[in-house]
């Protein structure tokens, strides 16, 4: 690392160790510490609360006994970075000013990881933050811009294809840290052929990496959230968020995980794919397989904080920046208005929070920004996130009236029955992405109407019949506004 990098990062880790000590003088008592888990393109409906799945989720199952899970939260925009740039402005997608994967979030825009290291907390995170996606960097230790995002210690890794492009940039040598930590242990060429033979088809490509446990990336980003954790000053409450890149494509799974799902039974695609009826049950095996390993990845963690005495005043989080369509409407990945693309899980529990609760409010992932800046006493002005406190303890039922979700041409409403939407083709190949909600395409395409009550796996456009409440969450797409 240059010098004037090694002095800058030890001035940004001075820095955000002062910010932490200032917390005992803030004047805001017994604040709790803040766990955000973050996977990377987790669906809303892949956990075992989900009885047509045979996924096991116990540690997720236990947290929302402990808590409260939201069987409605949707995210503001259903790809990575802007979804990320969502959430640390509290902005909706079209105030957040990162549009797409090739944006980085402004560097002097303000953040909650800002706001809270300010607040006086010490801000964490590790794994794919996604806030430089444009960029494609990192630096070797991670640590890059940690200081302009509003983090006190951050070990920012690249997302699972974003490793590729990071090694390409840096002339082959590893520019990020979990290449340079393969590289210490003498399996980054295994792991980049490896990749090399998932290019030409990322989901089917279903065997197993050559990597050994302790070395595959999610296991890897566990370990450095509890190397943060260990490292932290005291005294101060703390705030960590931890960004696993799976269950993001490509398929790729440890032989221990494969031999956990080999022989489940899965529910087959919305609609047909490209994919025959047996290579969908093996990508879904496998999608499976991700999920439990980070569920456990999350016992680790939480059984940590029991152990030291942490947990009890510790707020969690549990959600993910998007969803993943795994094959509904012939369509993989997200980018798209349908529910697997925008919609995901949401858990929280921790001081205050009641336990045992399921709630059907409509939640936005910018209202993660909002509730986390509630509990930790620090001015949420200026951010179009809702807190869910008044939700989680028990004082109000019903959250939002209207959800909203964009990215690139098309936007949508949602009130919890009617879905409308702007600016999207549902044909193959239509190219929605790239497109601004101004381009005479977008403009050009009739508007989709979905009614969720009746028709869940939104397969029958009714735009050609909407009932009043559609046409009023039309008209509220066309005037720009975003009423609660």
């Amino acid at each position: 690392m240059p010098e004037s990098r090694r002095e800058f990062v030890a001035g940004a880790l001075s820095l955000g160790i002062a910010a932490s000590q200032a917390a005992q003088s803030t004047g805001v008592p017994n604040r709790p510490n803040i766990l955000l888990l973050f996977p990377d393109q987790w669906r809303f409906d892949w956990m075992s609360s989900n009885a047509k799945l045979p996924i096991r989720t116990p540690n997720l199952d236990n947290l929302a006994k402990r808590g409260t899970r939201f069987a409605r939260a949707m995210v503001a925009a259903p790809v990575c970075a802007p979804s990320r740039a969502c959430l640390a402005s509290g902005m909706e997608y079209d105030r957040a000013h990162v549009p797409n994967n090739e944006v980085d979030y402004p560097v002097n825009r303000a953040t909650l990881y800002k706001k809270l290291r300010d607040g006086g907390y010490h801000t964490m995170a590790c794994g794919k933050m996604d806030l430089a996606k444009g960029s494609n960097w990192w630096g070797k230790d991670g640590k890059w811009r940690m200081n302009s995002w509003g983090f006190s210690d951050q070990i920012n890794g690249a997302g699972k294809w974003d490793q590729l492009g990071g090694l390409a940039l840096n002339n082959n040598v590893p520019g990020e840290p979990y290449l340079t930590f393969l590289e210490s242990r003498g399996v980054l060429k295994a792991h980049l052929d490896d990749y090399q033979k998932r290019r030409k088809d990322n989901y089917g490509s279903t065997f197993p990496t050559p990597l050994p446990e302790d070395a595959y990336c999610d296991n890897w980003v566990t370990q450095n959230a509890l190397d943060l954790l260990a490292r932290r000053p005291a005294g101060a409450p703390w705030f960590l968020q931890v960004n696993w890149p799976g269950p993001h494509d490509p398929e790729d799974i440890t032989r221990r995980m494969e031999q956990t799902v080999r022989g489940l039974k899965m529910p087959p695609p919305v609609g047909p794919n490209r994919y025959s009826d047996e290579v969908n049950v093996l990508i879904r095996q496998n999608y499976t397989a991700m999920c439990e390993n980070i569920d456990r990845c999350i016992g680790e963690i939480l059984g940590s904080l029991e152990k030291s005495g942490q947990l009890d005043n510790t707020l969690v989080i549990f959600s993910s920046d998007h969803g993943e369509m795994l094959g509904d409407h012939d369509r993989w990945g997200k980018s798209v208005p349908y529910q697997p693309s925008i919609g995901v899980p949401l858990v929280v529990a921790g001081p205050g929070v009641r336990g045992g609760s399921a709630n059907d409010a409509l939640t936005s992932s910018i209202d993660i920004t909002a509730t986390v800046l509630d509990y930790a006493g620090v001015a949420a002005d200026k951010i179009d996130g809702m807190s869910l406190r008044p939700v989680l303890e028990g004082t109000k039922a019903t959250h939002r009236r209207v959800f909203y979700s964009g990215l690139n041409g098309w936007r949508l409403a949602f009130d919890g029955r009617y879905k409308a939407i702007t600016g999207f083709s549902a044909a193959r190949g239509a190219g929605n992405d790239g497109l601004t909600k101004y381009d005479p395409e977008t403009l050009s395409r009739p508007p989709m109407v979905f009614d969720l009550v009746e028709d869940p796996g939104e397969t029958k456009d009714i735009a050609g019949s909407m009932p009043k409440a559609a046409k009023d969450l039309l008209a509220g797409l066309v005037s720009g506004t975003y009423p609660a």
